[in-house]
């Protein structure tokens, strides 16, 4: 049986071709279901409007999608992760961290568009594709750094001096000045 499709069916056509399917099929699923007409002159002409009207809407998303893999191209972003002294992390990074520094700068976008082969493991400078459609992509640079503890301090930065007034850390006895306690 012949149908013309008025969408596009995965594994069948694309949208306005006429194509030959078991009868069944076209009768329980294709033309119950809108995808597709029995062929006339005016179904037709509806089907070629319907097409162009698709084609339309396939380039505005198209200009979207190229808008916003600009706009993307090119950032850096830093994750902080725990690491031992060779490098190596503790766990690892993957796409839902990395969307998650980019929402930070307020650059959103899905996890699934991020094309990571496995996990990040090490500490380094990261190339990261984004892959917004198949053939439209963006390169991040993905910087792991190591956490820095709370006692650790950054080069060049003095180290805190802890008040006069604070208490006491676990295990430490209380300083006592000895002029107080002479009486």
């Amino acid at each position: 049986m012949k149908v013309l499709l008025r969408r596009n069916v995965p594994h069948l056509g694309k949208i306005g071709e006429l194509v030959d399917v078991r009868p069944g099929y076209a009768r329980n699923y294709l033309l119950p279901q809108g995808l597709a007409f029995q062929p006339s002159e005016a179904n037709v002409r509806q089907v070629e409007l319907e097409k162009q009207r698709y084609l339309e809407e396939l380039a505005r998303q198209r200009a979207q999608i190229e808008a916003r893999a600009a706009v993307v191209d090119g950032k850096e972003v830093t994750i902080a992760a725990r690491a031992n002294p060779e490098g190596h992390l503790y766990g690892s990074v993957g796409p839902a961290q990395i969307v998650a520094a980019l929402a930070e700068q307020n650059l959103f976008i899905e996890p699934d568009n991020i094309a990571l082969d496995e996990p990040i493991r090490q500490l380094d400078k990261y190339d990261i594709a984004v892959r917004f459609a198949e053939d439209v992509t963006a390169t991040i640079y993905v910087w792991v750094v190591p956490v820095r503890e709370a006692g650790e301090e950054a080069e060049g930065e003095p180290a805190e001096t802890p008040d006069e007034g604070a208490a006491p850390a676990a295990g430490e006895a209380p300083a006592v000045d000895a002029e107080e306690h002479r009486e």
